[in-house]
């Protein structure tokens, strides 16, 4: 139905715009609220016209599907923020998705590297030109634990290796600063200076990670970079870019790292986190990452 599909649009311009939510969150948001619109089409309902009932409906039809609780949790929770949006905006007076209790999620964390085994990794690239930019990469991913999607990011100005500290812009278009220590610091001067240049070729671009092309990296060409090396270390763990950042926050907190570190260094700013985040300096964040980080 058009209605449907005119309040779909609305709420993606709504989010893109008034929220600032990167274009992959957004991807996300429009193929949940597709899959919610061509179920509703079937049976001939409108966002007016749904219930509870239905929706308790959609959800088994796409759990019956095989999609995972955490899948079906995050469906409902667009859902019930959709609706809230049409009640917003006087599209509609009623939030269906919002009497449905909360789908519980099976806590399933990805596998963390030893630290014997993260040095294994780091220390497979070929000391080459894309070798030593792999290296970088992978070693940025591990000494700050952030998103791919920041990383791939990040320019060249987005690198302070002097004061030690990159900035990167995560979820919501929100920007932190996260400290680096000086060997992940020399590491990131060397290949600006000495490997960025060749990677460069004729582009005018001031992407800070460049493919062989000269082109910025996409999420896929990162993913297959790491798997790449996870093959040739041969560590029998399937690592991913998310592996880094799991290992990253695993590691600080084994040695002692205060947690309210650790999220605000993740940048963490989830709705469902019920830990408590304190305000933390930028040079006492700076003193414990310098403390407690393994690889100096």
């Amino acid at each position: 139905m058009k209605n449907n599909e005119r309040g779909i649009e609305d709420y993606l311009s709504f989010l893109r715009i008034e929220r600032g939510l990167s274009n992959s969150t957004l991807d996300s948001y429009a193929q949940d609220l597709n899959l919610y619109r061509d179920f509703l089409d079937k049976l001939d309902l409108t966002f007016s016209t749904v219930s509870s009932t239905d929706i308790i409906n959609f959800l088994k039809e796409e759990k019956e599907k095989g999609k995972r609780s955490k899948t079906l949790a995050r469906l409902q929770s667009t859902l019930r923020n959709f609706h809230q949006y049409l009640i917003n905006d006087g599209k509609t007076d009623k939030n269906p998705a919002a009497l449905l209790s909360s789908i519980k999620i099976e806590q399933s964390l990805p596998d963390s590297l030893t630290i014997e085994e993260m040095e294994q990794l780091l220390d497979t690239p070929e000391p080459t030109t894309s070798g030593i930019r792999d290296k970088v990469m992978m070693e940025l991913l591990y000494a700050t634990g952030i998103r791919v999607s920041e990383l791939i990011s990040m320019n060249t100005i987005n690198v302070n290796s002097e004061m030690g500290f990159i900035t990167v812009v995560g979820k919501g278009q929100k920007e932190r600063i996260i400290p680096i220590t000086d060997y992940v610091a020399e590491l990131l001067q060397e290949y600006i200076v000495d490997i960025r240049i060749n990677l460069l070729k004729d582009k005018d671009t001031d992407a800070l990670f460049l493919t062989n092309r000269g082109n910025s990296f996409t999420r896929q060409g990162v993913w297959k970079m790491i798997k790449k090396y996870n093959l040739l270390s041969g560590i029998s763990k399937n690592v991913t870019p998310h592996t880094f950042r799991h290992t990253f926050a695993t590691h600080l907190i084994e040695n002692g790292a205060d947690l309210r570190i650790v999220q605000e260094l993740l940048g963490h700013t989830d709705i469902s986190t019920t830990q408590v985040y304190t305000h933390l300096s930028k040079k006492s964040v700076k003193e414990m990452y310098d403390k407690f980080h393994p690889r100096k």
